[in-house]
């Protein structure tokens, strides 16, 4: 079967470039037209600009006035190594890829056939397959995000279909392959935002309170003004409305801080919002177990009132991981109660 889809494929793209048209459209890729190194898809608004970039390697979208923020990388796992012949092309079939020295790099999934459809940039960064007829897009980039979160695009935790969207850090400054972070919805109990780094935690927003995380600031506010879709107590997705007169995105970088920007009035440049984890203390478990962290005091970490360091000698060296246990058992009848404790996110009561 596999076989079968690439000649299929391989054909396709044979007899497209046979018909080759040279020119390209400002935002749109007609059928049997190609990009090549040197051209580019640039949106309507002057915002996204889409081609190849790092010596030819990768194909990506980027902010048009600061080139060197790449949004979103086809080929991010399958870098060109042959730079000769390089081109993306769409058949008329609907077919979308990226071929070098006769080979094909990588390809956009083909779930069905489409009529002489169009690749097209929009001003929102979404770069989308579609029939001229149809308003539906057959293809879209949003559904494959890399490190960054543009409005308009969906963090989805889909059951129904299986699908998950996420965004994953490149694996350094100059490496988009995927790296050691994700941000990801979770649905263990209320659901929040966790950033993963491979199978362990590293942040998390805490709560998803019906209102915003419990974690964080309330919203929607100026910064953030997502739009969230709850079904049977489950969150299955999260977005943010695309204004195309402030410029923002979110950004997983390579260190796993997730950072939001927004760009400058004249476009030139990007200023840092926020970012998270916001401090040490925002890190999750810093301090293990029954302990809490105090970012204002000299030792961050202290055990809650009754509990101990676990492991004295690993307190002493500020390895505070193994957390706190109690000084003694627990015995509601002497007057053993709660104890209200302000400032936290809820514990992580699940595994």
């Amino acid at each position: 079967m596999a076989v079968f889809q690439f000649n299929l494929i391989f054909s396709t793209l044979f007899y497209s470039v046979i018909f080759l048209k040279i020119s390209v459209g400002v935002d749109t890729l007609f059928p049997n037209q190609t990009i090549v190194v040197g051209q580019t898809l640039i949106s309507r608004s002057q915002i996204f600009e889409l081609g190849f970039f790092s010596g030819t390697r990768y194909l990506g979208i980027w902010y048009k006035s600061t080139p060197d923020v790449i949004v979103w990388v086809a080929n991010r796992e399958n870098p060109i190594t042959n730079t000769r012949k390089v081109f993306l092309t769409i058949a008329e079939n609907g077919t979308l890829a990226i071929t070098s020295g006769g080979r094909i790099i990588w390809s956009a999934e083909l779930f069905e056939p489409a009529s002489n459809p169009v690749l097209q940039l929009l001003d929102n960064g979404n770069l989308n397959r579609k029939s001229p007829s149809e308003e539906s897009f057959i293809w879209q980039s949003f559904d494959y995000p890399t490190d960054t979160w543009l409005p308009g695009m969906k963090m989805a935790y889909d059951t129904d279909s299986g699908r998950h969207k996420y965004i994953t850090s490149w694996r350094n400054p100059n490496d988009p392959s995927p790296g050691y972070f994700t941000l990801r919805i979770e649905n263990l109990g209320l659901p929040e935002m966790v950033i993963w780094r491979g199978k362990t935690k590293r942040f998390r927003t805490g709560k998803w309170n019906g209102l915003y995380f419990s974690g964080g600031p309330p919203f929607p506010n100026s910064v953030f003004k997502p739009d969230v879709v709850i079904k049977e107590e489950m969150m299955i997705s999260m977005s943010e409305i695309f204004d195309s007169s402030v410029l923002v995105r979110l950004t997983l970088e390579t260190s796993g801080t997730l950072r939001r920007y927004t760009m400058s009035a004249r476009r030139d440049k990007w200023n840092p919002v926020y970012a998270n984890p916001l401090d040490p203390c925002d890190e999750y478990g810093k301090c293990g177990p029954n302990g809490i962290c105090r970012i204002d005091k000299p030792v961050i970490c202290e055990c809650l009132r009754g509990f101990a360091p676990k492991f004295q000698k690993d307190w002493d060296r500020q390895d505070w991981s193994g957390g706190c246990a109690r000084i003694k058992p627990l015995n509601c009848e002497n007057g053993d109660g709660f104890l209200e404790v302000k400032g936290v996110k809820h514990p992580d009561m699940l595994q």
